[in-house]
């Protein structure tokens, strides 16, 4: 981030600063998110592949072996600590409280709608502010292009809101 404010025209404070992607990049917004509430009003994340750090290339393939070498072995202190459940279930409600707006969206047809779709549960069990669209569609494109339009319109809702 401090690299981002040096080469771009960027409001560097939290109340203007928003994380977002999709898939793979979904993941990495709702982790860093986590991690850094004190660094984000708002956090998307489009079809996200929330439980990257527990894949394998036993059950994953390709994108499994990749977490293997990325993360280590099965267990590792490295895959707990990026892990977005472990994160979220190990943050108490202080630090819960002072999480950015979240805000997730997967297709019905994705593989990867079964993870989104639980950490929607954990965010309605803690009441964590954030909103969650799970609609007809799967892994790709028509499905994110829209997401995105719709993740903007609420972005400018979150800023507008947080000005008055």
């Amino acid at each position: 981030i401090p690299e981002i404010d040096k080469k771009f025209r960027t409001k560097a404070d939290r109340t203007d600063r928003i994380i977002a992607g999709l898939s793979m990049g979904g993941y990495g917004a709702l982790k860093f998110g986590l991690k850094y509430p004190e660094l984000f009003t708002l956090v998307g994340s489009f079809s996200g592949a929330l439980k990257t750090s527990t894949f394998t290339a036993e059950d994953a393939g390709d994108i499994g072996k990749t977490a293997d070498v990325v993360f280590g072995a099965v267990g590792s202190e490295t895959r707990r600590a990026n892990d977005v459940f472990e994160i979220f279930l190990g943050a108490g409600d202080a630090r819960r409280k002072a999480l950015p707006f979240i805000y997730l969206s997967c297709g019905t047809e994705d593989f990867l709608f079964d993870s989104n779709r639980e950490f929607d549960g954990l965010l309605r069990i803690t009441k964590v502010a954030h909103e969650y669209r799970e609609l007809p569609g799967v892994h790709d494109w028509v499905f994110w292009d829209d997401q995105i339009r719709e993740f903007l319109a609420v972005a400018e809702q979150h800023l507008a809101g947080q000005k008055k």
